[in-house]
């Protein structure tokens, strides 16, 4: 794939899908997968991914996988049954016509997941399913009361299984809340961060195509104008920033103590 992506105008699901990722090369990347994880917005909010998108990368993905690999739909509504919210929104019909299987991630295994760079959460209840998956990103980009933009990372809060971070005698996602959103979308993008996104900006007539961080900054320019009024965009790229020089110090010191040796002798 392209190292950052492309935009592309939109036509129709049909015609544009296939050929936006043919034309980056996507068929390479999914020839070399076992497992493709298709991840849907599927909220009762109202942010639900089209069914003829999520259609037409699932026949893509289908007619370039190697032959052993599995392709997956997998959701976690907040607030919602997701099993529900698939029927509502048609996909559980396309497992008539194709060879698809769905994962609820409010209820799936989990791996209990610490990293030294989550800002807020000790420990991330972590899907398993997802761990070792090629996670195709497909939101349903739009303007977010909490988030400013919700697009391809947002769109990961789904990966929360509401098992683990649901309230008491609730389907709400209420655990995630005790900090502000963004915190939640930069702690689980450190355990795993989707692997492509294809962000559905089609009520504006462009699709993005490619690197879920840069498609992101790309497509919340038509919904908030730049993706640094973004918070959780903005907190991601400066952590990426922080980290970055933090291993480049650490390079140095390293390189440093083996010199010492030598300057000593």
């Amino acid at each position: 794939m392209v190292a950052k992506g492309v935009s592309v105008k939109f036509k129709s699901y049909e015609e544009t899908i296939p050929r936006v990722l043919d034309i980056i090369k996507f068929d390479l990347e999914l020839a070399k997968q076992q497992t493709i994880i298709l991840k849907p917005s599927v909220q009762p909010e109202g942010t639900i991914t089209k069914l003829g998108l999520v259609e037409a990368v699932l026949k893509y993905c289908l007619a370039k996988k190697q032959s052993p690999a599995r392709v997956f739909i997998a959701e976690g509504s907040d607030g919602a049954s997701t099993e529900d919210m698939f029927e509502a929104a048609g996909y559980t019909r396309l497992a008539e016509n194709y060879p698809v299987s769905f994962i609820d991630l409010n209820t799936a295994a989990v791996e209990h997941t610490q990293n030294g760079e989550f800002l807020k959460f000790e420990s991330i209840a972590y899907p398993i399913a997802l761990k070792e998956a090629y996670i195709i990103s497909l939101p349903a980009p739009c303007e977010h009361p909490e988030l400013e933009y919700a697009g391809a990372l947002a769109n990961m809060i789904g990966a929360f299984p509401a098992k683990h971070y649901a309230g008491w005698f609730s389907q709400t996602k209420n655990k995630l809340r005790e900090h502000p959103l963004k915190y939640a979308i930069h702690d689980i993008l450190k355990v795993k961060m989707p692997d492509a996104t294809i962000i559905d900006a089609s009520d504006k007539g462009v699709l993005f195509v490619g690197n879920p961080l840069e498609m992101d900054k790309q497509a919340a320019k038509l919904y908030k104008g730049d993706w640094k009024n973004v918070q959780h965009l903005r907190l991601l790229e400066e952590s990426a920033v922080y980290h970055q020089k933090r291993a480049e110090q650490r390079a140095r010191e390293k390189e440093l103590q083996s010199l010492m040796p030598n300057t000593l002798s």
